[in-house]
């Protein structure tokens, strides 16, 4: 090769080499979304192994910018940490709260108990059959006092207790409820707290926003309360269709919420744009899937983007209203191509759910809030 080719290539290489760093050194000198909401609330997401791992580095750069909060998506699920009784799997669980902590993350465990998702030994003998009452406790007590008690001091919140109320405010009749009654979610919290007494304790559902599930879920927080038991927030997940729930029909549960003394965190918030019959995340509740309903299998109409947008923004204005309350948004993914709804309720499907693109950018009403806090 002439000596002025190769001259040529490196002055090439050079100028692309300081373009990039220019471009990440303005990047750098943006303000996040988490510097934006910073005196509203904390902004988390859920994220998988992969991220944890950081192996998704795309990925790992926007988590790092952007949020301050994570939660484990599926790691910390009984069937993956515990999946026989004398068996733990703590390995992802293990990177997902070191890559918190070697990023000053306010770290959060999911779930320690929860009716889907369960390690089948669980709650039943080897016949099959329900075990006895006392057998279940010790389960519960050993399965919660080994998983808190190893992250002890290292992660700060747990969502203790998940999907536990109807739509009608009555007990789901899950394999707990069958054997223990009520009794099962003080237990729980009560197992919780002694494993780890600084720990933040959470309830988590869906549907939060229907009066006679949020009553049901009051009336626990008072048994909880008047049992002298620790329970410091309610997760309202938050898996909505765009335009179902209103933001005002969901404001009203964060105020009847926040008048038991209780915070208020939006735990697995994320929009849709295709609509679906089932709400919350019940991974069985499949659809029957037909092309009518993946209608943007390669794209966004722009008039679609902008009214996503502007529910968002609505929903997000309501919560810096209620900032007294909500501590956290948490969102149930990082990007659009990470979100779980791609493949439910119809497996294969596209959506476009949450605050950053699949090119990893901000959507516009994102980059506007981020934009705005650069302005002030």
């Amino acid at each position: 090769m002439k000596l002025k080719t190769i001259i040529q290539l490196t002055f090439i290489l050079a100028f692309c080499a300081s373009c990039h760093h220019a471009k990440k050194q303005e990047i750098a000198e943006q303000p996040s979304l988490k510097e934006a909401t910073s005196g509203s609330f904390m902004m988390g997401a859920a994220i998988n192994t992969n991220q944890a791992a950081g192996k998704d580095s795309a990925a790992v750069e926007l988590i790092c910018r952007h949020f301050n909060s994570i939660v484990a998506e599926d790691c910390m699920k009984s069937e993956t940490i515990h999946p026989a009784e004398d068996v733990y799997n703590f390995g992802p669980a293990d990177e997902f709260v070191q890559f918190g902590e070697d990023n000053n993350m306010f770290i959060v465990g999911h779930n320690l108990i929860w009716h889907s998702q369960l390690a089948p030994w669980f709650c039943v003998d080897e016949e099959g059959n329900n075990v006895t009452p006392e057998v279940l406790k010790q389960r519960m007590k050993d399965h919660i006092y080994t998983i808190v008690g190893r992250y002890k001091g290292r992660i700060q919140g747990w969502d203790v207790v998940n999907e536990g109320i109807n739509d009608d405010g009555t007990y789901r009749n899950s394999k707990f409820y069958q054997i223990l009654g009520e009794e099962y979610i003080p237990l729980a919290f009560q197992y919780a707290h002694e494993a780890d007494p600084d720990a933040e304790l959470y309830y988590n559902d869906y549907s939060m926003f229907l009066p006679s599930r949020r009553d049901g879920v009051i009336k626990l927080i008072n048994s909880l309360k008047e049992k002298g038991l620790r329970i410091d927030a309610i997760g309202m997940q938050g898996h909505y269709v765009m335009g179902d729930p209103t933001p005002e029909q969901v404001e009203e549960s964060i105020i009847k919420f926040g008048e038991t003394g209780v915070k208020v965190m939006f735990t697995e918030f994320d929009m849709a744009i295709l609509p679906r019959n089932a709400q919350g995340a019940d991974i069985s509740a499949r659809e029957d899937g037909r092309d009518a309903v993946n209608p943007y299998a390669d794209s966004l109409p722009q008039e679609v983007s902008e009214q996503w947008n502007n529910w968002m923004k609505s929903y997000f204005d309501m919560f810096a209203r209620h900032s007294d309350i909500i501590t956290r948004i948490n969102m149930w993914g990082v990007t659009d191509g990470d979100s779980w709804l791609n493949n439910w309720p119809i497996k294969g499907r596209t959506d476009y759910p949450l605050l950053f693109d699949r090119n990893f950018e901000p959507k516009p009403f994102i980059a506007e809030i981020i934009q705005q806090s650069n302005n002030n």
